[in-house]
C-alpha cells in the first residue's frame, strides 16, 4: 500500500475551486500527535477546540464544525474512530462525538507503517502541505499542529504531477519592476533583491498557473498577509469587492486594482497601523505598461477562498 498516493488523494468535497482543507488539517494533527505519543487516542472532547481554532485560522472564510472531518476521514482510509460503546464513529453530529467519548486515531495498518519506516511521517506531511496550502504557510501551520519535518524530500508522487515553474518568480518581479505591489519595498545588497517575493494570488495548489496574470511581487511580511487572508485584491469600484466579472485585463494603474483589508484585522502599535490598516483602499502599485495585471478569476477567487471577512472602508484624514 502506498501511503504517499494514498494521503495525495484524499477525498474532499470540491467545486470550482473552493477550498475545503478540513481534513488535511485534521490528518496533520493526527501525525503531530502519532509522533508525540503513537498510541494516544484523540478524544473528539479534548481535541475540538484545537481543531477548530486550525479550521479559523487556516480554512475558508465560511465556517465548518471540526466533526465532519472527524467523522469523514474514516473513509480514506488513514483514520479511525471508536466510541464508548465499540467501534464506529457516531456521525458529524457534535453532541454525539461528544456525548458518546468518541476517539480518533490513526488506523493500525498506517500506525505500523510509520513505526516501521519514520520517514514516512514527513513524506506524508509534506504532500498534505503541498497540495493544500501555499509555501508561505508550511512552516508556520507545522508549528501550530506541533510537527517536526526532517528536512527530506517527498519523491515523485506521480507521474501527472504539476511541476512549478522555476521562471516565475523572475517573471513577476521584473514585471512589478522589484517593489512590493502594496508598499513599494525595493530593498536589494548590492544587485540581488532582498525580502521580494512571487506571491500567487489562486494558489498553485488549487490549480493557480505560474504565470503573471496570477502573480504578485510583494514583501515577505505583505506576502504572509495576502496568504492569510489579511490582505486582498478589490477591483476599485464601489465597495472594493466587484463583481469578479470581466476578462481581468482592465487597464491603468495597477489594474484598476485596490487593497483590501480585513475588519477582521486588529492591530493597535504604530507598525500595524501604517503597515496594514493604512493599505486599505490603495491602489496596488504595478505591473508595468505592457505586462497584463491580475486575471478577475483568480482574484475572485482569492476573494472568495482565502480573504477573511469584510473589508475595512476606505477611510480619508
Amino acid at each position: 500500500m502506498d501511503w504517499v498516493e494514498r494521503t495525495a488523494q484524499l477525498r474532499q468535497w470540491t467545486r470550482s475551486g473552493v477550498r475545503a482543507p478540513h481534513k488535511p488539517l485534521l490528518f496533520l494533527y493526527a501525525l503531530s500527535r502519532f509522533q508525540q505519543d503513537a498510541d494516544d487516542e484523540l478524544r473528539y472532547s479534548a481535541v475540538e477546540e484545537d481543531l477548530r481554532r486550525l479550521l479559523t485560522e487556516y480554512g475558508p472564510g465560511n465556517r465548518t464544525t471540526p466533526a465532519y472531518p472527524f467523522h469523514h476521514l474514516v473513509s480514506d482510509g488513514v483514520w479511525e474512530v471508536r466510541t464508548e460503546r465499540g467501534p464506529g464513529s457516531p456521525g458529524t453530529g457534535v453532541r454525539e462525538l461528544r456525548a458518546t467519548g468518541a476517539a480518533g486515531r490513526l488506523t493500525p495498518e498506517l500506525r505500523a507503517a510509520l513505526r516501521r519506516a519514520p520517514s514516512l511521517l514527513g513524506r506524508m506531511a509534506r504532500v498534505l502541505l503541498d497540495l493544500n496550502f501555499p509555501p508561505s504557510l508550511h512552516a508556520e501551520l507545522c508549528e501550530a499542529v506541533g510537527l517536526e519535518l526532517e528536512e527530506a524530500g517527498t519523491g515523485l508522487l506521480s507521474a501527472a504531477r504539476r511541476q512549478r515553474d522555476r521562471r516565475m518568480r523572475e517573471v513577476v518581479l521584473t514585471a512589478y519592476e522589484y517593489q512590493c505591489a502594496f508598499c513599494g519595498y525595493d530593498g536589494r545588497i548590492g544587485s540581488v533583491p532582498v525580502g521580494l517575493e512571487a506571491a500567487h494570488v489562486r494558489w498553485w495548489a488549487f490549480d493557480g498557473p505560474d504565470d503573471v496574470e496570477n502573480g504578485l511581487c510583494l514583501c515577505s511580511l505583505h506576502h504572509k498577509l495576502f496568504d492569510k487572508g489579511v490582505l486582498g485584491l478589490g477591483d476599485g469600484l464601489g465597495d472594493g469587492l466587484g463583481d469578479g466579472l470581466g476578462d481581468g485585463h482592465e487597464g491603468g494603474h495597477g489594474g484598476g486594482h485596490r487593497i483590501l483589508v480585513s475588519q477582521s484585522f486588529v492591530g493597535r502599535s504604530t507598525a500595524a497601523r501604517e503597515h496594514v490598516v493604512a493599505l486599505a483602499g490603495r491602489p496596488v502599485i504595478g505591473p508595468q505598461p505592457g505586462v497584463r495585471p491580475i486575471a478577475a478569476a483568480h482574484r475572485s477567487w482569492h476573494t472568495s477562498e482565502v480573504f477573511h471577512g469584510s473589508p475595512r472602508p476606505v477611510t480619508t484624514a
